[in-house]
Formats: structure tokens, sequence, C-alpha cells
């Protein structure tokens, strides 16, 4: 079994790094929800579902893609196919922010209520799209059934690395995810809007009467962590080349998780905790089997939980509005 370990140690790494880039990317909608209400949307992984089939929608119906692109017709496709998924994505996180969450915030409902909502919102939105939505956009009789995505980029090998072969998508998925994630920092860290959303964050009281909209706030909280789903839906789609209504389901679970375990409101530990989680993911695999992936990120959520339930990076609530 170490053997085992040693032979498959660098392609399960490159495989990790791949897949934490989209668990990362997931994670900030939900680390930045919770920064600001404090609230675990759990409708995010149908944010993220729907940010793929707008990919899958553009890729078949809009530009009717029959074979990879390459050089700067590959780039261009990618960005158009990730603006249109990150408008698709942020527009619903907006909306599912009007309807479910702002009616509750505005009569003073309990965080539970919003919990309450936010499971119903996500049932709603996966029956939507298994019924009418997917069936209706790519005149499929049954919606319930995976959907594949035509391929998008080539995995071409680019070079290997102690005997692991790193692919074009790859490199793709892995930067990209890393420099979305560098622009969100620095738009929190260094602009208006961001200050705004850091001092709603710390202190909600306060940033009002500072003159801080705290509709504003939370409205664009849910355009920016919609939009980095979306862009994780995309990273998703090249990677793994399908869709499904429920795709969200269990990659939104291990989001948290990755979320978590960086330290949930910190944005810079959901993108530890995303590569992290993926690398534990494959790693473990080598020793129990790939079919043991599920179970070894959800135990790391419980055991993250129990003996430090602040993650990585995070800090008490206490702290944080000291």
């Amino acid at each position: 079994m170490l053997n085992d370990f040693i032979n498959q140690f660098w392609p399960s790494t490159v495989g990790g790094l791949t897949v934490g880039a989209i668990y990362a990317l997931i994670a900030l909608g939900y680390t930045m929800v919770y920064g600001v209400l404090r609230l675990i949307n759990f409708a995010h992984s149908e944010i993220f579902m729907i940010g793929t089939v707008a990919a899958l929608f553009t890729v078949t119906e809009i530009f009717t893609v029959t074979s990879p692109y390459t050089g700067f017709a590959m780039i261009g496709m990618l960005l158009l196919i990730m603006a249109v998924a990150m408008a698709a994505s942020g527009g619903a996180a907006v909306l599912l922010e009007v309807v479910a969450y702002r009616p509750l915030r505005k009569k003073g409902a309990s965080r539970l209520a919003a919990l309450i909502s936010a499971i119903g919102a996500s049932f709603f939105l996966q029956e939507l799209f298994a019924l009418q939505v997917i069936p209706n956009l790519f005149d499929r009789p049954e919606g319930r059934n995976q959907v594949g995505v035509p391929r998008i980029v080539e995995r071409d090998k680019l070079f290997e690395i102690f005997g692991a072969t790193v692919r074009l998508d790859h490199v793709i998925v892995i930067i990209a995810a890393v420099v979305m994630m560098v622009l969100l920092d620095q738009f929190v860290n260094r602009t208006k809007v961001g200050r705004g959303i850091r001092a709603t964050a710390q202190d909600p009281e306060t940033a009002v009467l500072m003159g801080v909209n705290i509709d504003t706030i939370v409205r664009t909280t849910f355009l920016l962590g919609g939009a980095m789903a979306g862009v994780a839906a995309v990273l998703y789609v090249v990677e793994f080349e399908l869709t499904v209504y429920n795709v969200g389901f269990v990659l939104g679970v291990k989001a948290f998780t990755a979320a978590v375990l960086g330290g949930i409101g910190n944005l810079r530990g959901a993108l530890l905790g995303g590569f992290a989680l993926g690398l534990i993911e494959n790693w473990g695999a080598i020793f129990f089997g790939s079919e043991w992936k599920d179970v070894i990120a959800f135990t790391v959520l419980v055991v993250i939980l129990m003996f430090r339930p602040t993650g990585i990076l995070g800090e008490s609530l206490q702290q944080a509005r000291a």
C-alpha cells in the first residue's frame, strides 16, 4: 500500500489540485455570504448547476462547438463561455437573495428560517431544471439524465512532474481559478464596495451608521459569489465534460467543507481549504479506493467541526467583531 502511495502520489497531487481549484471557487460563495449575513446558503450548489447549464447552452446552442479550439480561439471561447456562465449564475444568485432571503431579513426572521428557505430553494431549483429548463433548452425528453458537454479544450500533455502528466486542461483550471480568486481578494480589500462588504461582515449596525447601504452590499455579495460559481461551472465542464440537474449537490457540500476547512468567512481560507480538500481526497483514494472519496471529504468536515470549527485561517466570531 505504501508503494502504491509513492507511485501514485504525483498523479494524485495533480488531480487533487485541479478538483481543489473548483471546490475553492464554489467555496467563495459560501464564505462571502456567511461573512456578511452569517447564513449558510445551501442553494449555492444550484447556482453552480445553473452555471454548468449556461456553459453547455453556450457551447452547443450558440457556438455549436464540434471540435476543441486551439490557441487564441480557445482563450476567446473560454472567456465568452465564462462571461455567460458568470452572468447566469450571478443573476440567479441575486434573484435567489431577493426571493428567498430578503423578505425574511426585512422581517427579522431567525437564521433557522433562512436556512430552511435555502434548503427549499435548493430543491426547487433542482426540480425546475430537471422538469422544465433542461428538457426545453436541449430538446431532451428526460431532464434527469446526465448531459455530455462537447470537448472545449484539447487534453494535450504539456509536461511531466516526477512522472505525473500535466495536461492543458489541468493548467487552465488551476490558473483560471487562482486568477479569479486573486481578483476577488483584491476587489474586496481595495475597493470602496469591498470595504463596505468587510465593514458589514464585521459590524453591520455600525456600518449602517457610517452610511453603508446594507441591501446593496448583500446584493453585491450574492452577485460576486454567484459569479465565482459560474467560473467554477465552466472549469468543471472543461474538466469533466458533463452536467446534470443535481450536479451541484455533492460538489456543494464538498465546497462547504472546503470553506469550513480554510475558515469560513475568510476568502483566502476558501482557496486554501479547496486545494487542501482536493489533495486529501485524492491521497486518501490511493489507500481506500476512489469510491471512498466522498466518505473521506465528509469525514474531514465532521473532524473539523469537532476539533477546529473556525478552520485553518478562521477566527472566532467574537474575535472578528472585537
